[in-house]
Formats: C-alpha cells, sequence, structure tokens
C-alpha cells in the first residue's frame, strides 16, 4: 500500500496548509488545516477535512465496511449501515486519539441484534486493521441501533 501527499499551498502561493494525497489505487484526498487569524501564513482555508479527521473517517469505513461484510456473509439481509464517531484528543503534542466512541444504525430485514453485535465485536478485534492501531492510544467504544426494513 502506499500514499503521496503533497502540499498545495495556497491559491497558488506557496503558504497555507492544503494537501492532497494520492493513494496507491489513483483515487485523491484532499485535507486542509484550520484557518489561523493571527498568522494566516501558517494556518489553513478551511476547504477540505482536517488529517486527524480523515483518519478517524477512515477508521470509522474500515469498520462499517467489516460489519457489512460480515453480515451479508452470515446471509442477512442487510439493506443500510452508517457508523457515528465522536472522539477526544489529548491536550498536549502529539494529540494523539484518547477515546473514540463509534455507533452504528444498521437497517435490514429480520437481523437479530446478536449477528449485529457479532459483527461489530470481530470487526474491532480481529479485522478493522485501522480501529486496532487507533485503539493502542485510545479508548474505543461502541453502541448500536438495529431498524428493522419490514
Amino acid at each position: 500500500m502506499e500514499c503521496q501527499v503533497t502540499w498545495t499551498g495556497a491559491s497558488g502561493a506557496r503558504s497555507g496548509m492544503g494537501f492532497v494525497a494520492e493513494t496507491g489505487s489513483g483515487h485523491l484526498i484532499a485535507m486542509d488545516g484550520a484557518p489561523d487569524a493571527a498568522r494566516p501564513e501558517l494556518g489553513g482555508q478551511n476547504l477540505a477535512p482536517r488529517p486527524m479527521e480523515a483518519v478517524l473517517a477512515g477508521a470509522g469505513g474500515c469498520t462499517a465496511y467489516d460489519v457489512v461484510l460480515i453480515l451479508q456473509r452470515g446471509r442477512h439481509d442487510v439493506r443500510g449501515c452508517t457508523v457515528r464517531l465522536t472522539s477526544e484528543r489529548a491536550a498536549q503534542d502529539p494529540k494523539v486519539f484518547t477515546r473514540i466512541d463509534m455507533h452504528f444504525t444498521v437497517t435490514g430485514k429480520g437481523i437479530p441484534a446478536a449477528a449485529v453485535e457479532r459483527a461489530i465485536a470481530l470487526s474491532h478485534e480481529k479485522y478493522c486493521s485501522a480501529s486496532i492501531m487507533l485503539g493502542k492510544t485510545a479508548e474505543i467504544t461502541t453502541s448500536f441501533a438495529l431498524i428493522d426494513a419490514a
């Protein structure tokens, strides 16, 4: 797996904190910093997610992928899955994640709650590289709601 990240600067000038990542699969991800009113050349323009937001989103995507795949492999009629992530970071550098709460909403027809609970547990204990890695510094909690699409 590889990725190249390039500083974009601000509107052609070599300032600002905008970056574009090109993934090994050829996709682009824009990232930017928060504006800094006191020193604009050190801040971003708020044109894209912060890099740590992208890390959090990646963990959400990784675990949601696992949950859907595990439910589908179990022949469950899964029709939707969202995960809402909230986090806390350390106050001092490095400002690692210290707490991440993941709330899943799974929609499907006749899916037992135990199957959703198992899929989430398997993701966090065995399959989701991102959340397992983040779990080295952050306490990760999970919860879920199950909506029957009768």
